[in-house]
């Protein structure tokens, strides 16, 4: 067990999953804010993207969660949907042994899908504020047991236009619920939030963290608009990145550099605004495991989403927001990697950069473009580079999946199932106990069942001859995603 994380008086199953995905030792956000979570203090917390808040909330939180109660304990609020999904699945992981479900909602999905994952035992819902809003309007999230309320990247929520929806949402929670507030800068709107809904909160501000890391070596490039793309693809073919990202203002120039590059072979994908939202998590998903080499994107991909292993930001355009910077180039350098941010930018600069520069406090080194001997020498290594995939990322939650089996079992609500009955039918199983159970969702005509300790093959033998309800139903590894 993590013996730096035992001092926080947390429970085994806790520590046990925090170990599983490669925590070591408490960053100094969660030094901070963990012990004071678990004393229940209203908190704003001052921390840049990158800093390791999600599990500075997530442990406390996963730990406070009575695993008893049906309704939802926790709410926890982000601007995007990406990061609602990164959020829940790193929660998920915390919460595993202890049989946590974490259920995320956000727009542009079947709202009824989502009606039914909150049916289900639910301990913490991440959302969207105006889908959130939705399903409180509906009365499909039921937040009478609410006991946690968690908004994440707040100065984002202001710039994205949600504050007006957070403080709808706040005015339907329960009055008595513990706050805490996360955001990287503290605009007086987010001040005024907090003094209006927050009940004498604790102050914690990580001010010893750089806005940004000495392990990121920035430089900026001078070009003309119409040479763009050629640079781009010189410093591609010069840097030959491990993994890439290429931020763009527009969706029409990410459409632009993704097609420019998918017709070289390179190992490319796109995210923005404009396309649907399985694509844009289909996407995200296959960049995190390591399917595609570069990912062109908007601003959307550029906060909070923490994918293993970038070597390489570069910015096509220079964001309009001079935070923006800091949020895209912090994509790169993370858990003590070395990274580069390149930026490419018109001979003299503009004024974004001079706003850029007067915030991080220093002037970003020139560089000159790449010229042709160096492209030339780096020319047949970087090609064959650029159209290969990365080296395969290794996937915390596989980690921490090892021992788990979903199995499926062909009956649900329409033959009067319940997750009770199953678990009296899996727990007659000899060497089975309730705690070899995970979490478990009974749908109209099937059911899904985690099994935990690496007792699932046993589980589904027994229950190949065993009746639920005095109903033998067919019982197999589940294969496909639900």
């Amino acid at each position: 067990m993590s013996k730096e994380f035992n001092k926080f008086g947390i429970s085994d199953e806790i520590l046990k999953a925090i170990e599983s995905l490669g925590y070591e030792k408490p960053s100094e956000v969660q030094e901070k804010v963990i012990p004071e979570i678990l004393m229940n203090k209203d908190l704003v917390v001052k921390s840049q993207t990158g800093s390791g808040k999600t599990a500075a909330f997530g442990i406390p939180l996963c730990e406070k969660i009575d695993w008893e109660e049906n309704k939802p304990q926790v709410l926890v609020l982000t601007p995007t949907r990406e990061l609602a999904v990164q959020v829940s699945e790193d929660i998920s992981n915390i919460g595993r042994f202890k049989r946590i479900n974490a259920v995320a909602v956000f727009g542009k999905q079947p709202i009824t899908q989502q009606e039914r994952k909150l049916k289900q035992k639910t301990h913490i819902v991440v959302g969207t504020p105006g889908r959130i809003l939705d399903h409180l309007d509906r009365g499909s999230l039921d937040v009478s047991k609410l006991n946690y309320l968690v908004i994440d990247e707040a100065d984002e929520m202001l710039n994205m236009g949600f504050i007006k929806e957070v403080e709808g949402i706040i005015r339907k929670l329960p009055k008595r619920k513990i706050t805490l507030l996360f955001s990287a800068t503290m605009p007086d709107e987010i001040k005024s939030l907090c003094n209006k809904h927050m009940n004498n909160p604790t102050s914690i501000s990580i001010e010893s963290q750089k806005l940004i890391t000495d392990k990121i070596d920035q430089y900026i490039y001078h070009v003309e608009y119409d040479k763009k793309l050629d640079v781009l693809n010189n410093l591609l073919i010069c840097e030959m990145p491990e993994t890439g990202m290429i931020f763009c203002r527009t969706q029409e120039n990410v459409d632009m550099i993704f097609d420019y590059l998918e017709n070289k072979g390179y190992s490319t994908n796109k995210i923005h605004g404009g396309m649907l939202q399985k694509d844009r998590l289909r996407t995200m998903e296959d960049f995190r495991r390591g399917d595609f080499r570069i990912l062109v994107a908007t601003d959307v991909a550029s906060r909070g989403i923490d994918i293993e292993g970038i070597t390489h930001v570069i910015n096509f355009d220079l964001p309009v927001e001079k935070e923006a910077y800091v949020h895209r180039i912090g994509r790169t350098g993370r858990a003590g990697a070395k990274g580069k941010a390149l930026t490419l930018c018109k001979n003299g600069g503009d004024k974004f950069l001079n706003d850029i520069q007067e915030l991080i406090g220093f002037k970003i080194q020139v560089k000159a473009v790449p010229n042709k001997d160096e492209v030339s020498n780096n020319l047949d290594q970087g090609l064959q580079l650029l159209k290969t995939k990365p080296k395969r990322k290794t996937e915390k939650a596989k980690i921490i999946n090892k021992d788990i089996t979903k199995i499926y079992l062909n009956g649900g609500k329409k033959k009067k199932i319940r997750p009770g009955d199953i678990v009296g039918a899996v727990t007659k199983i000899e060497g089975v106990t309730g705690d070899d159970i995970g979490i478990i969702d009974v749908q109209d005509t099937v059911s899904y069942i985690d099994i935990l300790n690496g007792k699932g093959n046993a589980v589904i033998e027994a229950l190949k001859t065993a009746t639920i309800k005095g109903k033998q139903l067919k019982c197999s590894k589940a294969y496909s995603k639900k």
